[in-house]
């Protein structure tokens, strides 16, 4: 890679990605392998300029970085700079909302899919609540969520929510979209290849400021069904109350469940957790975001 284009680090970090052509799960994987937990959400963060390495766990995949990107060692690193000061006296000055796409492990397929609808009340929504209810069937794979909303409008005129949908398995069919209240689907952009489905919510009425609304939809698997080893979702924006809830079927029970929460570019936190009597995981996050949250797990006798 050519040094002399850029003397950012976000810059340096996102024009190497794009030269050696590596998806940022590839770069997880690279880094899992060898020893360095970075999470999809933080490697969005630092190259798109909302975070950078600081911690000294963070810190430690720069070197990594480097190596499988092919780039110079101590390259990335010396465009860190002097570390960002840090303290209750500091002014707090409100962070801009990072891009939609950032949170997403290939943002210029996002960018490209949200060009075609309208994003103009995504940052106007305040998210009062979001309960997703996913369901795993006998066959260990993933039959879809149920999402429910609760959003505020903060300003006149508030008349749709984006659902952005991103498939593990680019291989496999995108999921069908259904309305279930308060809500019809309007522009729908579907990109199979890159596994991504963007489309708008509608409201069934125009919102104005301070009014709130609840709106529901679904996301149905088509067979066959994808392995279910991981569930989550993504926030842009804080959220004052997720909840998550995992429904496995009786003939298939998961071992070592573990839950991720991974807040604003900082290294992923990960706890050991179990099912509930009925075979299910639920989570409850409180005045969460910007970062991702989630469970995985994994099946008995599979490696």
């Amino acid at each position: 890679m050519d040094t002399t284009r850029t003397d950012t680090f976000a810059g340096a970090l996102r024009a190497a990605i794009a030269e050696r052509g590596l998806g940022l799960e590839r770069i997880r994987e690279h880094l899992a392998q060898q020893g360095v937990k970075v999470s999809l959400a933080t490697l969005s963060y630092w190259q798109s300029g909302r975070s950078r390495p600081e911690r000294r766990s963070s810190l430690a995949a720069i070197g990594h970085l480097e190596e499988i990107l092919d780039l110079p060692s101590g390259y990335l690193a010396s465009l860190l700079g002097p570390p960002r000061p840090r303290g209750r006296w500091l002014k707090r000055v409100p962070a801009q909302p990072i891009p939609i796409s950032a949170l997403w492990p290939e943002p210029d397929q996002v960018d490209w899919a949200i060009r075609q609808v309208d994003t103009s009340w995504d940052g106007r929504l305040t998210r009062l609540s979001q309960h997703d209810f996913v369901t795993v069937g006998a066959d260990r794979g993933e039959r879809g969520t149920r999402s429910r909303h609760v959003l505020r409008a903060e300003a006149d005129g508030a008349d749709r929510w984006v659902a952005i949908v991103h498939v593990d398995q680019p291989e496999r069919q995108l999921p069908l979209l259904r309305p279930l209240r308060h809500c019809t689907v309007g522009r729908l952009v579907a990109h199979p290849a890159a596994g991504l489905v963007v489309a708008e919510l509608l409201f069934d009425r125009a919102l104005r400021r301070g009014d709130s609304i609840v709106i529901e939809h679904e996301l149905v698997n088509r067979p066959p069904y994808p392995l279910a080893t991981t569930c989550g979702r993504r926030f842009r924006l804080p959220v004052r109350e997720y909840v998550l809830e995992i429904a496995f079927d009786p003939l298939a029970r998961p071992v070592e469940c573990v839950q991720y929460r991974e807040s604003d570019g900082q290294v992923e936190d990960v706890r050991p957790v179990e099912m509930d009597a009925g075979g299910s995981l639920l989570g409850v996050a409180l005045d969460f975001g910007p970062g991702s949250y989630g469970f995985r797990w994994k099946w008995p006798n599979s490696r």
